[in-house]
């Protein structure tokens, strides 16, 4: 139980894959404009890495290594991940279609997201027991929704916020970034597996 509690802290906070790994910055930096679709793609993503960890873990674990297949393993995660991306996107389109149009290209992109192929690679690379791995995706996909729903709302403070000129726009989103990034520096050293 101490363990899993240290991955759930850990990988939300020490070692969040946006803001200390750099991994999933382009969903980052594209969708944390807006609130909804900030928390509408945390919840698509907690989802799919979840999911992806699971359902890779058990390929790797049940048909790659007894069978020899081990050099398949990322084109084999590529897949996976890929169809449960298909999944979501056919749920949101039924389901909230305002949610799906203001995802736009960021919601097919989860599947070229690396900080869902990082989960499921380091799930394998870390050793850890399918529990591990589980309470791993969705600690790591807690910490993405939770770095991209400060950084919407952050954002969304600084529309109406005087800016210098020269800051606005992308500057200004790179500084908060690099600050927020400082911020969860703070956890480092805190807790160790």
């Amino acid at each position: 139980m101490e363990t899993l509690l240290s991955i759930i802290f850990i990988y939300i906070f020490v070692e969040n894959f946006v803001l200390q790994r750099f991994f999933g910055i382009c969903p980052f930096l594209g969708v944390s404009r807006k609130m909804e679709t900030a928390v509408g793609m945390s919840m698509a993503v907690i989802f799919v890495m979840t999911l992806a960890t699971l359902v890779t873990w058990l390929l790797y674990t049940y048909v790659l290594v007894p069978f020899g297949l081990t050099y398949l393993q990322i084109v084999t995660f590529i897949l996976v991940i890929a169809s449960l991306v298909q999944l979501v996107e056919t749920v949101l389109r039924k389901i909230s279609p305002t949610l799906y149009q203001g995802l736009g290209i960021f919601l097919p992109l989860i599947t070229t997201n690396c900080a869902v192929l990082a989960v499921t690679l380091l799930a394998i690379r870390q050793e850890f027991s399918l529990v591990e791995s589980i309470v791993f995706s969705i600690a790591a996909a807690i910490g993405f929704a939770l770095a991209l729903i400060i950084m919407a709302g952050i954002r969304e403070r600084l529309e109406m916020a005087e800016i210098p000129e020269v800051l606005q726009g992308s500057a200004v989103t790179l500084i908060t970034a690099g600050i927020l990034s400082i911020a969860f520096m703070g956890f480092q050293g805190m807790l160790t597996l």
